[in-house]
């Protein structure tokens, strides 16, 4: 039996909240112009910024890259100042074409766990199913077709297909997955980016209108997601997508030896966590960065697996400058 990694230090939650506060802040500031790379590296400088200055220590597990590839949050990168042993998933800047286009739903997502607790994995894709709490354990599977899945959800939730909405990347490797969702009467929700949010929202059907995730998006932002339902409540699987032989042998490189293998929601994280997000740019999940005379807003929602605690916290910063934005 695996051991259950201990319960964190919850006055680390707000802590982590600062560090995607000014994540956020930094993405923020490029909004609209087009530069997806210096929205990304300005979110990561920020994001480093405070996770150094936190009473921890700190590794980075899940990052946008490898050594190498990227500055700052790249796996095996140490952060803190000293204090709590701890490993970070990181997504500075989760929809950076979002972000870059000033379109709807861009935000900044940190998760932190005790050692162990986070399933380390590649940056490759990774197919998903989701959905949020109140259903049988079980009620969909990778190894259902998704007309299967979208039927037992339809009948656990006591609804015909028809009423079952289906949320889904717009890519064309999921015109066969959007026939088939489609083909038994349920509708399909379409987004560009952003899967994280995605997930999280199959836990609040009746607010955001959606029942499902179903589909490929990226294996980093699969273990983000899976954070989150931790905290909030809901069920998950995942398998990676390792169809190159560098794939493999980087998911070898972290432990990986069954490429095939469908991992739930326990598989990817264990234990205890703490999940922030802050929006950069307006979405349904949240408000993005408002930046006013004087000061700086911003809203996090801020959650804890252990307490099942969600929080969401609307804060004014009054320096500016602290964000090195000149008023």
């Amino acid at each position: 039996m695996s051991r259950v990694p201990p319960q964190l230090d919850r006055r680390l939650a707000l802590e982590l909240a600062r560090v995607t506060e000014r994540a956020a802040v930094a993405a923020a500031v490029y909004r609209g112009r087009g530069d997806e790379q210096a929205a990304d590296e300005a979110a990561a400088n920020g994001a480093f910024s405070e996770l150094c200055d936190m009473p921890i220590s700190g590794e980075v597990v899940i990052g946008p890259g490898l050594e190498g590839e990227v500055a700052h949050l790249f796996q095996g990168e140490t952060v803190g100042r000293g204090g709590e042993a701890v490993e970070i998933a990181a997504d500075a800047l989760e929809g950076t074409t979002l972000c870059a286009k000033n379109m709807p739903g861009s935000m900044s997502v940190m998760v932190m766990a005790a050692p162990g607790a986070l399933l380390k994995v590649p940056p490759v894709y990774m197919d998903k199913v989701a959905v949020g709490p109140g259903y049988p354990k079980g009620v969909v599977s990778l190894a259902a077709k998704p007309e299967e899945n979208i039927r037992a959800l339809a009948e656990a939730k006591g609804v015909p297909p028809t009423e079952i909405t289906a949320l889904v990347l717009d890519r064309p490797r999921h015109a066969g997955l959007i026939a088939a969702v489609r083909a038994v009467g349920a509708s399909v929700k379409l987004i560009t980016d952003g899967d994280v949010a995605g997930i999280i929202h199959t836990t609040d059907p009746a607010g955001s209108g959606v029942d499902i995730y179903l589909g490929i998006g990226g294996a980093p932002e699969g273990v983000l997601a899976a954070a989150a339902l931790r905290c909030i409540g809901g069920q998950m699987e995942g398998r990676l997508i390792l169809d190159s032989e560098d794939k493999r042998s980087l998911a070898k490189k972290l432990g990986i030896r069954d490429g095939s293998k469908v991992y739930g929601l326990e598989d990817m994280v264990q234990g205890d966590c703490i999940v922030s997000a802050t929006g950069v740019t307006d979405g349904a999940l949240l408000h993005g960065v408002r930046m006013l005379r004087g000061r700086v807003v911003t809203e996090t929602l801020l959650m804890r697996a252990a307490t099942g605690t969600v929080r969401r916290i609307s804060t004014e910063h009054r320096d500016p400058q602290k964000f090195n934005i000149e008023d």
